[in-house]
């Protein structure tokens, strides 16, 4: 009897030579994507489909895709079994949930998996075979593909030659740690980093480099946004920035109060656990009294460290808030000397706060280049990526080309 899958649940195949299916609902067609740990294909010849039914170790018989573990190439990592309605129009929606299914050669069903829960999908990424170690697994991925077919094919590599001609994005960045992740969420990861690398483009400075450095408050008014998540989904949406400027895809990170926490940096892999580790208002946490960190907002203490860690790179400072900067001749006064500075301070109010000086930067005086930025959001989590992304990076880029032409910075 065939052990039955829910999404997102892997399994081992103990077969090395199976046949992948799908049966039920709207008539669909099934293609595989051979990719490596990147996943890409090597070439076109990795896409599997009717016109093209066979790649090394796979072969699209009509009916599934019969796929011979043994002799797939030691640089693919994975096996993407794609499902496509076969009916201009139609959706998988329109009937019974269609159910993916594992068998070897036998006819003898292993695995099962009833892909519920789709509406107006028209592609949908069924299952994944993949590698650990020497050992391949299944897993149950049920995942629709918004953009249709032609982009899922061509964001795995693959050409399309009748394709009409739009706009070209570059290749986005990959960097270390991104094949670590699940497909799920290597699949949100590129779509951010896409529309990441959008912003970038449009404003004339994709491929720059930089530096990114993120402020977290972690004062008491915070509390609501640290307990329902907010905070955890800010770091996760501000790692596809770092991934397209800085060289190493890392996030510099620092949680401010009274005082500040320098704490390690955010990684692709790692950026989860980072999350649950550090995100805390009291307690130790890795060696770090959070408590001497202080409940309230002084925000000098924790410019002044970045500015201290300034080199001749390109600096971009995210800094997060939900208000509270008292000290408004300071702080004005800090950032005209920072102004000289290879750091540009894009500041990003959370929720509804009297934010008092950060409402004034545009007007502020006596700097020689705009190295600073601000923008409130009243939820932030009901804001889309495209949107965040276009908020958060519209003033950098022109401060990049004013602070280089300014000779502040020569990178």
């Amino acid at each position: 009897m065939a052990a039955a899958l829910v999404k997102g649940q892997n399994a081992s195949l103990d077969s090395r030579e199976v046949v992948l299916s799908v049966r039920g609902g709207v008539a669909a067609d099934l293609s595989a994507l051979l990719v490596t740990e990147a996943g890409k294909v090597r070439s076109d010849a990795d896409f599997v489909f009717f016109n093209q039914p066979q790649a090394p170790g796979v072969r699209c018989n009509g009916a599934g895709l019969e796929v011979s573990l043994g002799a797939v190439p030691g640089d693919i990592a994975q096996i993407r079994a794609v499902i496509t309605v076969a009916a201009e129009g139609d959706t998988f929606g329109k009937a019974a949930s269609p159910v993916a299914s594992v068998a070897d050669r036998a006819g003898n069903m292993l695995h099962e998996y009833v892909i519920d829960g789709l509406g107006g999908e028209s592609v949908v990424i069924a299952l994944e075979l993949y590698r650990r170690g020497e050992q391949w697994k299944v897993r149950a991925v049920g995942q629709g593909y918004t953009g249709g077919f032609a982009d899922l094919v061509t964001d795995h590599g693959v050409s399309v030659d009748d394709e009409p001609e739009a706009v070209v994005v570059p290749e986005v960045r990959t960097v270390l740690g991104e094949a670590a992740l699940s497909f799920e969420k290597r699949q949100k990861l590129d779509m951010r980093k896409r529309d990441v690398a959008k912003v970038l483009i449009d404003k004339g400075a994709f491929g720059a480099r930089a530096r990114v450095v993120l402020v977290i408050d972690k004062t008491g008014s915070m509390r609501k946004m640290y307990s329902g998540g907010t905070v955890h989904r800010v770091v996760e949406r501000m790692i596809p920035v770092a991934t397209q400027l800085d060289d190493d895809g890392t996030l510099e990170a620092y949680l401010y109060a009274l005082t500040y926490a320098k704490l390690p940096d955010i990684t692709v892999a790692g950026g989860e656990q980072w999350a649950q580790t550090f995100l805390h208002l009291e307690g130790t946490h890795q060696g770090i009294d959070y408590d001497g960190i202080g409940g309230r907002n002084d925000e000098l203490p924790i410019m002044r460290a970045v500015i201290d860690t300034l080199t001749a790179e390109p600096t971009l400072v995210l800094f997060f808030t939900d208000g509270g900067f008292a000290k408004k001749r300071e702080i004005a006064a800090l950032l005209r000397e920072a102004a000289h500075l290879p750091a540009f301070w894009q500041f990003i109010g959370l929720g509804r706060a009297n934010f008092g000086v950060l409402r004034t930067l545009d007007e502020l005086d006596g700097r020689v280049v705009d190295n600073a930025g601000f923008f409130a959001l009243d939820d932030i989590d009901r804001v889309d990526d495209a949107e965040l992304y276009r908020l958060l990076l519209s003033e950098f880029p022109d401060w990049l080309r004013a602070a280089r032409a300014a000779g502040i910075v020569t990178a």
